[in-house]
């Protein structure tokens, strides 16, 4: 109870101090709203009026006390751009962006998990040297490349799956290779090193003493203990890919919240920036604990630790 009790206040500091910052840097940012939505030759009585109807004529501690309270009851205002509650927008881009995690996390699991355990099984041969030249090229390849060079081959060469958009399975497999591969890679060396350490306890050597099949040592014996510190690995990644889809839903214009953070900044619209900049930030607090608890729940020495 300790540990829950902990982890639960460690999340409502982040999420106070994330609010307090999104405010901050939104109060301080530069740039007019009312220039945008009116333009700079409006009268000034239409951008006084338009700059009250917001609230943006409000002492600067008024302003985030509303803010706060927004937070609190979930209503962050109207979008200045699209004229709609920022809820009602967050409630829409979503699902999008939930079902581009996962996607990306599945092709990084399907891709990571057999060949970090080859590698492992295979060390220092030319399958472990292959696989670990694969986990360095993903890593260094950046998504912003690694996307329209997909979309370059795939989708104008030789026209197998949309260029953008949401249509979809097949509009949702390049941006899932995109956003799984550099955590593929990452996941892959993880796989293999955390395997390897396992292969040299001496219950595995008692295995294998015993006569079982190498397939059966690993999957049934070494696996389990081997994927304790991937699990870990894999809730931070999903909470990154949840918020951090930003670049791939942009290049792919993919209707999730990545897209509508970036339009919303270039449109200076704030309530929408501050909403989505708490929201994946507030994921990835939640799922980071919710790896916690899991990992508690698995391993009780961590429960034992964190009292």
């Amino acid at each position: 109870m300790n540990f829950l009790l902990s982890r639960l206040a460690s999340v409502l500091f982040v999420a106070f101090s994330v609010a307090t910052l999104v405010f901050a840097l939104m109060y301080l940012a530069g740039g007019d709203p009312v220039d945008y939505m009116l333009g700079e030759f409006a009268k000034a009585a239409d951008r006084d009026a338009l700059r009250a109807r917001l609230g943006l004529d409000l002492p600067w501690y008024q302003q985030y006390l509303n803010f706060l309270r927004g937070v609190v009851v979930l209503d962050f205002g109207e979008s200045f751009h699209y004229r709609k509650p920022v809820v009602t927008l967050i409630a829409q881009r979503l699902p999008a962006t939930v079902e581009l995690a996962v996607a990306g996390l599945l092709v990084a699991i399907l891709i990571a998990v057999p060949l970090g355990t080859l590698a492992a099984i295979r060390r220092d041969t030319a399958l472990d040297r292959g696989a670990m030249f694969f986990s360095l090229l993903g890593v260094s390849i950046p998504n912003f490349w690694l996307g329209p060079l997909l979309v370059l081959v795939f989708s104008l060469g030789l026209g197998w799956f949309p260029v953008s958009g949401r249509h979809g399975f097949a509009s949702l497999v390049l941006p899932a290779i995109t956003l799984g591969t550099a955590l593929a890679a990452i996941l892959s060396r993880m796989v293999r090193s955390s395997l390897l350490e396992v292969l040299n306890e001496d219950y595995i050597r008692v295995a294998r003493a015993k006569g079982l099949h190498p397939f059966t040592v690993v999957t049934k014996h070494a696996m389990r203990n081997a994927l304790l510190p991937v699990l870990t690995l894999l809730g931070l990644q999903l909470g990154a890919l949840l918020g951090g889809a930003v670049i791939t839903e942009t290049v792919f214009s993919w209707p999730g919240i990545g897209k509508l953070t970036v339009d919303a900044i270039l449109s200076r619209d704030y309530p929408v920036v501050q909403a989505c900049v708490l929201l994946i930030s507030i994921t990835y607090v939640v799922v980071n604990l919710l790896t916690d608890l899991v990992y508690a729940w698995v391993d009780p020495r961590i429960r034992v630790g964190g009292r």
